[in-house]
């Protein structure tokens, strides 16, 4: 079935329909990125996150799911031949190249499917595209020998062999840097010097740099780091290394998002069997200085994300060493999540302890690295393990406290002491009376984390997204959005647009499975760690669960409580095999006003509470009491098992929970005397 984008006038059709999810992803403001739903529409004056520049530009690495068999047996019925990888499958016969570019070598054109999303690429032309834009060619091609290139840009299949603009921008009067310091007449040489010494630099041999093509800037102030794709070399992106005005290196990423090519490369491919990726170009000088006979490869944004399209550039590695160190910017899991993508078979993982830092930490330190890889062990543990196997992972944990604690709040350094940080693989439920600001404070609360590099997918399907979306922005800023200057919001949005931070398009009424699916897909492609619904009643009336119980005779009201159940049972699996946090809204039963909510309280059956790692309640008693106060309550911890309650203070101009009060800090800390510190019990803290 067909479905239709609208942006501006301007429509794509499309044969997807599980996707619905509107992107906001790292862009600047004239661009917005897009994935194939029933119908999306962002009207000219819905200029909040889209101008009249936006296209859907990112259709080729936007995909739903689909099932394997169906891929396998809809290729081989157009005679197309299929070689298993680890997560995509190569293919002989497609003849996806234009005639003009298979009469050059025909040999080179091999496509590879991703297992998962359908994601397709030539190795050759370097065309890519989503599933159903391949389902399409094949039956146009059985129709037509020949086809255009606009045919294959209106089946929503992209080329990638050009180099993007802002690089070919950077790379203005860039020179080799071995011709910089091998040159006797380069007037940059001295510049050149000072710019490696302040970087720690000096002591790479020029040779691995010349090998690995690092450049030089014009004006000599960076040292530019090539992204290439494999097999052809296509510059894809540039690292760009530099020294900031307070002498703080800084590493940044052109382009800011979509690049699909990674620093170490040599040009023309490689021929090793073993790769190792890193966060940071000088872990790949560190690897490439001093380990023979392996790929060092640079990710083009750090550990975190991982894009769809570099992986079948990583399909010839048997061997693939996961060396991130103990990176600041990164995610404890990482590794772990990466790792299902690339097949945990063949990934290895140095894991992050003090005897066994990142690459360049470790040349600096003199630790040789041909050891630390040497103690690198398999991501994978069989269905029954050991202490033994473990003892690595628990050393690791035990040395990294901090980390696994999770990501801590900025504008809420109260849930720290309770919670410690926001963690992967958990579940937690907010809960509170219908207009006590709940979507408001999961609004901050989640942008909070998407300001510190926590990736983030929003379903909320009792706001539309554009009123979401301003909220948020009103938080970021900090003042109302009225009365503000184009250049002022223009500011702002691009801030918020720069952010990991997608939104589902489904509003009301949604099914289950529809749901799961699209969040199973962006967790997949996105890397996303947070996921929040907001909130789990729209989603109990729709799908099998539906069918089930009118199949069985149900009024739908008793059932409504297993309708619930099968909800939570689905994002608490979802949660943790994806080791992705999941935050439900769910609405509590009608209670009276003078009563406390509790645990007991959430809508539906037990299993909410028993399922849920975190309950979050925000009670409300300004209603029913003369100095009654708005406050969040953490009535369940399963991490450290500490409670407490938070006073709520709303800043009306701000939109904020967060804002300090003026004239002192975020608050004083009471133990409540509700058990022993120095026991079991847990601990109650009361945030004034």
């Amino acid at each position: 079935m067909r479905s239709t984008i609208n942006m501006c006038g301007s429509t794509v059709f499309s044969r997807l329909g599980a996707d619905k999810l509107l992107l906001l992803p790292r862009m600047p403001t004239n661009s917005v990125k897009l994935t194939t739903g029933s119908r999306i529409c962002v009207s000219p004056g819905a200029r909040n996150f889209a101008t009249n520049e936006a296209k859907v530009k990112d259709l080729a690495t936007e995909n739903r799911h689909v099932n394997i068999s169906e891929m396998k047996r809809l290729l081989r019925s157009h005679g197309v031949q299929i070689q298993e990888g680890q997560a995509c499958f190569k293919t002989s016969g497609l003849k996806l190249c234009l005639d003009q570019h298979r009469s050059k070598n025909p040999s080179n054109c091999s496509v590879f499917v991703n297992k998962v999303t359908g994601y397709f690429e030539c190795s050759y032309c370097e065309s890519s595209g989503p599933w159903n834009a391949l389902e399409q060619l094949l039956h146009l091609k059985k129709d037509s020998s020949k086809l255009t290139m606009r045919d294959l840009k209106n089946l929503g299949i992209a080329n990638n062999s050009a180099t993007p603009s802002k690089v070919k921008e950077k790379l203005e009067g860039s020179i080799s840097i071995f011709s910089v310091l091998t040159s006797d007449s380069s007037s940059l040489a001295p510049g050149v010097q000072q710019l490696l010494a302040k970087l720690e630099l000096e002591k790479v041999k020029l040779s691995v740099m010349k090998q690995l093509g690092v450049m030089v800037s014009g004006d000599g102030s960076s040292l530019l780091f090539p992204l290439r794709a494999y097999r052809t070399g296509v510059l894809r992106g540039l690292k760009v290394l530099s020294c900031g005005p307070d002498g703080s290196e800084e590493e940044v990423t052109i382009p800011a998002t979509g690049c699909q090519g990674m620093f170490g490369w040599p040009k023309g491919g490689g021929g090793k069997e073993e790769a190792v990726l890193v966060a940071s170009v000088k872990d790949t000088l560190a690897v490439a200085s001093s380990i023979p006979g392996v790929q060092p490869l640079c990710l083009p944004y750090g550990s975190s994300y991982l894009p769809q399209g570099l992986l079948p550039s990583l399909e010839p590695f048997s061997k693939i060493t996961l060396w991130f160190g103990r990176n600041a910017n990164g995610l404890w899991d990482d590794p772990r999540l990466h790792a299902r993508k690339l097949g945990e078979e063949r990934c290895y993982f140095v894991r992050p302890t003090e005897g066994q830092p990142a690459a360049w930490e470790g040349m600096m330190g003199g630790v040789g690295l041909t050891k630390l890889m040497s103690e690198a062990r398999l991501i994978a543990h069989p269905s029954i393990t050991t202490f033994e196997s473990l003892k690595e992972d628990v050393l690791a944990e035990i040395q990294n406290v901090e980390k696994v604690k999770g990501v801590k709040w900025k504008r809420f350094p109260a849930l720290n002491r309770i919670l410690h940080g926001h963690r992967r693989g958990e579940l937690t439920i907010l809960t509170g009376p219908t207009g006590s600001g709940k979507t408001t404070f999961m609004s901050e609360y989640s942008l909070d984390l998407c300001l510190q590099g926590v990736s983030t997918l929003w379903g909320s399907f009792e706001i539309r997204n554009t009123r979401l979306a301003r909220t948020m922005l009103q938080q970021l800023c900090g003042h109302p959005l009225d009365g503000m200057s184009e250049e002022s919001f223009e500011t702002w949005a691009t801030q918020l647009s720069q952010l990991p931070l997608y939104f589902m398009t489904f509003h009301g009424q949604q099914s289950l499975k529809v749901v799961m699916e699209t969040v199973s897909h962006a967790a997949y492609v996105h890397d996303i760690s947070h996921v929040v619904i907001d909130n789990v009643q729209f989603m109990l009336g729709m799908g099998e669960a539906e069918s089930h119980w009118s199949a069985n005779g149900g009024s739908g009201v008793s059932d409504r409580f297993w309708r619930q159940d099968l909800v939570i049972a689905a994002f608490r699996k979802f949660a943790t095999t994806a080791d992705c946090h999941v935050t439900l809204v769910i609405h509590p039963r009608k209670e009276r006003e003078s009563d406390d909510l509790t645990s007991s309280s959430i809508f539906g059956g037990v299993k909410a509470s028993q399922e849920a790692d975190n309950i979050l309640i925000i009670q409300d008693k300004r209603l029913s009491s003369v100095r009654g106060k708005k406050y969040l309550q953490v009535a369940k911890n399963r991490y450290s098992g500490d409670l407490g309650v938070m006073t709520l203070e709303f800043d009306k101009e701000a939109l904020s929970y967060g804002k300090q009060r003026r004239g002192g800090g975020e608050g004083e800390v009471r133990h409540a005397a509700i058990g022993l510190e120095d026991d079991d019990s847990p601990r109650t803290t009361i945030i004034d």
